[in-house]
């Protein structure tokens, strides 16, 4: 399902809006999240950073299809700093298990949240849904000027939105989630992003910080579970 959901995506961005209804702002989403190197650089954990997560990414997706090939074809893995988010449907919990041990092995992996269901695939029309769901609250977080939208990775499953990234202040992190979970048919928000104040990443100069004094940008510590947002 994660290799539909890829095809979906490319394509959805321009048909949804004609088919649903919504807002024709939803091609900027598609577009800013393929931003390429720009875009990485923008980001609180920098061009490096995202580098490092895309390897990770494909680390796990390779250590999948070697394990059993559906787990590649049904599952779905989100990386930012190290932290993974797994989501996608497993047919039974020993495969959920097993594909969650799979990726925690795999070098660089710092976290594992895992939300994989047990139950039957989606649907073609529920993964389009999904799809058009992250698009919807992608664009509405890019055109809010309290947020800085780069860095937050969105994946939606079952109408579940998940955020992972990193927020300069819960407020900011408040208007994210709220964001979320007022979109149209979402049915709940889990949020794992850390707050982050300070100067981002790719804007930090290259001296270290006198003895003593940490960093302005360094993070609290990632969140080791998830934060569940009622919907309104």
């Amino acid at each position: 399902m994660s290799s539909l959901r890829s095809i979906i995506g490319s394509v959805v961005i321009f048909a949804l809006p004609v088919v649903l209804g919504g807002c024709p702002a939803a091609i900027v989403a598609g577009l800013g999240a393929a931003g390429g190197t720009g875009y990485a650089a923008n980001q609180e954990r920098g061009a490096g950073g995202s580098v490092d997560d895309l390897k990770i990414k494909t680390n796990i997706q390779s250590a999948w299809l070697q394990t059993n090939p559906l787990m590649q074809r049904d599952l779905s893995v989100t990386v930012y700093e190290g932290r993974i988010l797994l989501t996608g449907e497993a047919p039974t919990s020993e495969f959920k298990a097993q594909a969650k041990e799979v990726a925690s092995r795999v070098p660089g992996v710092r976290a594992v949240y895992d939300e994989i269901e047990v139950g039957p695939d989606e649907s073609t029309w529920e993964s389009t849904k999904d799809t058009w769901i992250t698009s919807r609250v992608r664009t509405e977080l890019t055109f809010n000027p309290d947020v800085r939208s780069v860095n937050y990775t969105i994946e939606t499953a079952n109408k579940s939105v998940y955020l992972i990234g990193s927020a300069r202040s819960q407020a900011e992190l408040d208007i994210a989630t709220t964001v979320a979970r007022t979109t149209p048919d979402v049915k709940r928000v889990v949020s794992y992003v850390d707050i982050r104040p300070g100067v981002p990443v790719a804007a930090q100069n290259a001296a270290p910080p006198l003895s003593g004094v940490s960093s302005p940008g360094a993070p609290t510590a990632a969140p080791a579970t998830r934060v569940e947002v009622e919907k309104l």
